[in-house]
């Protein structure tokens, strides 16, 4: 009997499933996830995330289980399981959603694309946001982008299965040796857990989107939450542009606060899909500098020292310490705070962003590769074409945490420094010192570490040291080359406007086309792209 293999990898539920739903219109369908050691392995990967994929793959086998199927999970290199099972039984067609994933994502989905030439099986793979493969100019992005989310969700039709002799499901799963890292107080995956959070945030929690979304002590709530739900694909961004979209339509005209929210919430989520294009179309981004003209300014100078005192809270500076342990406890982060955190490691630590960057993709459980390395690089300051971003950890805490609430909760000396030195506590007197039971310096025992580095002094000699990189004459030619490659177009009322710009075209297996706005844009989305 001639079947389809449905592949499901960072698309976790049946809804909207493009590709399942194109499969079964064909026939018999086995719907396959492969455990791959390999990508297990990588850097980028932590514990939290193999256990959310998996609470999110029991609930995808009791989906499948009422409709008469089953979920294969099998371990092993992705292209040895398709041989080991085309073997078994052959299969006409293999489909799958396309992935914007890490290096050795990209380097196998090349693999498996060889083999099934060579074995003369029918390789498919479906959009599943609105990232455009092969994109040859960004003039029509932003068109592709409202056609994908205004099409009509994926529909299953009557499913027929394809089960073979060999049947295994999540519950056999177990974490590959030396994975680390699964908060305890992280999401939970699952498609039950996305709409639940997808709900009360359209119905009640984006009331507080508009002006709650900085502060670490409101965003929690006032963020949508949905972001590991989209990178692992428990819920489709379509689903969700299409429910905000309904929402915004139901709403009372005077709902002003709450419509502010979800129209703000929508700017996001064409960001979301914006800076995964430029991943998409050129991989190099995850591992090379965009403009090569910033090459070795920071890698000469790596200090194991302050990536140690990033690392495990120990800066000095109350308000990255607890976002670190804030991280480390959950998994998640609110925007600023992120970009606070590299923005510290950049420039006052002057650290590479490529390390930075790993060690914050195992802490991040909706690490999502395109967003992840453009933001990376984008405030650190190796595009060429962005301006500085330099956040101040000191001024954060006095804009977010004036009174300490959020440092309080998550560092528990910081309970016993007076409000007058909540944000510089290693100044506190030696007799203010002895009043609380508190030590400063820089060795592990101390209550409060004492920074590393003068703040001021050391981001005015990185930013100095970055300026002056890019007033260098070969850097400054070389910025039009990157805003020719990757400037995009400028999002004016979530409308496009058509901007000059030029773009490289090719084949994902050659490069996937990068995009990068230079403008600034539009107060209603308040990012610049």
């Amino acid at each position: 009997m001639t079947y389809r293999v449905v592949w499901f990898k960072r698309d976790l539920r049946l809804q909207d499933h493009a590709a399942l739903a194109h499969a079964a219109r064909q026939g018999p369908v086995l719907c396959l996830y492969i455990v791959e050691p390999d990508l297990w392995a990588q850097p980028d990967a932590a514990l939290q995330h193999f256990e959310f994929v998996r609470e999110s793959l029991q609930e995808l086998q009791h989906a499948l289980h009422t409709l008469g199927g089953s979920l294969q999970v099998r371990a092993g290199n992705a292209v040895q399981v398709l041989a080991t099972l085309h073997a078994q039984a052959p299969f006409a067609e293999l489909v799958a959603h396309e992935e914007t994933g890490n290096a050795f994502t990209f380097e196998r989905d090349l693999q498996v694309g060889a083999w099934c030439r060579n074995q003369g099986v029918a390789w498919t793979e479906m959009a599943q946001f609105g990232v455009v493969r092969r994109l040859k100019s960004r003039n029509t992005w932003q068109a592709r982008w409202e056609a994908h989310m205004a099409a009509p969700q994926a529909v299953l039709p009557d499913l027929r299965f394809f089960n073979t002799s060999e049947n295994s499901g999540p519950e056999v799963m177990a974490p590959p040796p030396g994975l680390q890292h699964n908060p305890a107080q992280r999401q939970r995956g699952g498609r039950s857990a996305a709409l639940s959070t997808l709900h009360s945030f359209l119905d009640a929690r984006a009331l507080g989107y508009r002006g709650g979304i900085s502060s670490p002590l409101s965003s929690p709530d006032a963020c949508s939450r949905l972001s590991a739900y989209l990178a692992w694909g428990c819920i489709s961004l379509r689903e969700v542009v299409q429910s905000t979209r309904a929402m915004l339509d139901a709403l009372p005209p005077q709902a002003g606060r709450h419509r502010a929210g979800l129209v703000g919430f929508m700017s996001r989520l064409y960001w979301h899909c914006h800076f995964i294009q430029k991943l998409e179309s050129e991989p190099e981004i995850e591992w090379r500098n965009m403009h090569p003209g910033y090459d070795g300014l920071r890698e000469d100078g790596w200090r194991d020292e302050h990536f140690a005192a990033l690392t495990s809270a120990r800066t000095g500076w109350p308000m990255v310490d607890a976002c670190v342990v804030m991280l480390h406890e959950t998994g998640w982060l609110n925007f600023r705070m992120r970009a606070m955190l590299v923005s510290v490691a950049a420039y006052p630590l002057w650290l590479d962003w490529r390390p930075v960057g790993q060690w914050l993709a195992t802490q991040f459980l909706d690490y999502e590769p395109g967003i992840h390395w453009s933001q990376l690089q984008m405030q650190s300051g190796t595009t060429g074409i962005n301006t500085t971003r330099v956040y101040n950890p000191i001024k954060q805490a006095q804009d977010h945490d004036p009174k300490g609430i959020f440092v309080r909760r998550w560092l528990p000396h910081m309970r016993r420094v007076p409000d007058t030195w909540l944000f510089e506590p290693w100044r506190m007197p030696p007799e203010v010192l002895r009043h609380c039971g508190l030590t400063v310096g820089t060795g592990p025992d101390a209550d409060i570490p004492e920074p590393l580095v003068d703040l001021a002094e050391a981001t005015r000699t990185s930013k100095a040291a970055l300026h002056a990189r890019r007033a260098e004459p070969d850097v400054k030619a070389g910025k039009k080359a990157i805003v020719d490659k990757h400037a995009s177009r400028r999002i004016n009322g979530l409308k496009a406007t058509k901007t000059k710009g030029t773009t490289r075209s090719g084949a994902r297996s050659a490069s996937r086309q990068s995009v990068t706005d230079n403008t600034s844009p539009s107060p209603q989305l308040g990012f610049d792209f």
